[in-house]
């Protein structure tokens, strides 16, 4: 699969996403979608990011969700709309939710690798 079918794959699953966070009851805004380069690099330097940040490929997103117009920051409040993304991988395409990242858990970080 080619970046740019990759970046149309991630589009339509980003939509689906979205409606599903809806159904369980989330607003949602966004947060990071694309980040340069440069940003990344500075980002991995201050141990908030990874050089090779897939927000550089267009394959990531960062999602701000509220519930009763609160913003939820911890990790926890994301894991059921996390769970429900990694269960939409298929054999050519697997969606990773940053809360089971093991060196550090970034509950908000959806992405699709393939």
């Amino acid at each position: 699969m080619t970046l740019n079918e990759k970046q149309f794959r991630f589009a339509r699953e980003l939509a689906k996403l979205l409606q599903e966070a809806e159904r369980l009851g989330f607003d949602v805004t966004m947060g990071e979608v694309w980040r340069s380069p440069e940003t990344a690099m500075l980002y991995a330097r201050q141990g908030k990011g990874i050089v090779n940040s897939l927000h550089c490929k267009r394959l990531a997103v960062d999602l701000n969700l509220f519930r009763n117009k609160k913003y939820l920051t911890d990790t926890e409040s994301y894991r059921q709309l996390g769970e429900w993304w990694e269960s939409q991988s298929t054999d050519d395409c697997q969606m990773r939710w940053g809360g089971h990242f093991s060196k550090r858990a970034d509950g908000n970080h959806f992405e699709i690798v393939g």
